[in-house]
């Protein structure tokens, strides 16, 4: 069974206030080049970006991250990419502080994990 991890960039950069407002796209950029390097337990990463991050990070895939821009709504775009990952059968789990996302993702067959646990091991 496939693993996946489908990271809310936008929760994830803003659960440290580290002046990344200042600066959407090379926050997500931090971001992805940590997820690229960390060793944690998931086949599959999805990083979702929307808005000014998505200047960050160019779509598509870097070894084992899948960077994913969302149209219009970044929440919308999580629930598709965990609902298709749990359709297939991958153990999904979402990082997000949102709790109706997690209602959402839940709702699809995925669980979820805090920002902070994700940044522990970046």
């Amino acid at each position: 069974m496939t693993t996946v991890l489908v990271v809310d960039g936008a929760n994830v950069v803003g659960a440290r206030p580290d002046g990344w407002w200042k600066d959407r796209a090379g926050a997500a950029r931090r971001l992805h080049e940590a997820l690229l390097v960390a060793d944690i337990e998931y086949d599959v990463i999805v990083l979702v970006l929307e808005g000014q991050a998505k200047g960050g990070v160019r779509a598509g895939r870097d070894a084992h991250v899948r960077t994913v821009h969302a149209p219009k709504d970044g929440d919308a775009t999580i629930v598709e990419q965990a609902r298709v990952a749990a359709a297939r059968g991958d153990r999904t789990v979402v990082v997000t502080a949102d709790r109706a996302l997690d209602a959402r993702v839940h709702g699809v067959g995925a669980t979820t994990l805090s920002p902070s646990w994700l940044l522990d091991r970046l």
